[in-house]
């Protein structure tokens, strides 16, 4: 599931300082079930995800900040999770890598990187035709023990 409103604001509660049930009250949630919503969300991965962002955020604000490279002249460009600069990246994928092993990005956002970096790295497991695939296999099949012998002299001298 992604971050939602609730789940953000619950976790900006969170990070204030609120217990689970007063930022579970914050986020929206009922007072009668805002202990069972909050203790809930605090396992949720969304939410510690989130946290981290924030924590992660906090401290590379405090950081010294250093200039980005560009290229081509042009400014470069953010992204939203983790301030990660894809203007640095002149192969598609060294790019693919940086963002699938990001550990501020979105975690689907990290699965789509994946799934787009698997064509550079792993080639497809049928690159021929079933008839192809047989033939090979009846072609190894037919070596060693169970080769098939010479055929006879067709020419008769006489």
């Amino acid at each position: 599931m992604a971050l939602t409103d609730k789940k953000r604001r619950f976790a900006d509660a969170l990070q204030s300082g609120a217990s689970k049930r007063e930022a579970a009250i914050a986020a929206g949630y009922s007072e009668k079930t805002a202990s069972q919503a909050g203790s809930k969300l605090a396992k949720d991965p969304d939410v510690i995800a989130a946290m981290g962002r924030q924590i992660r955020q906090r401290a590379s604000a405090q950081a010294e900040v250093k200039p980005a490279r560009k290229v081509n002249s042009a400014p470069a460009a953010e992204s939203d999770s983790g301030g990660m600069v894809f203007a640095e990246f002149d192969d598609p994928r060294d790019f693919l890598v940086a963002v699938m092993n990001e550990q501020d990005a979105e975690p689907r956002l990290r699965v789509d990187a994946a799934k787009a970096l698997m064509p550079y790295i792993h080639g497809k497991v049928a690159d021929q035709g079933k008839k192809e695939a047989r033939q090979d296999a009846a072609k190894q099949a037919s070596k060693g023990k169970f080769a098939q012998g010479k055929p006879p002299l067709s020419i008769v001298k006489g």
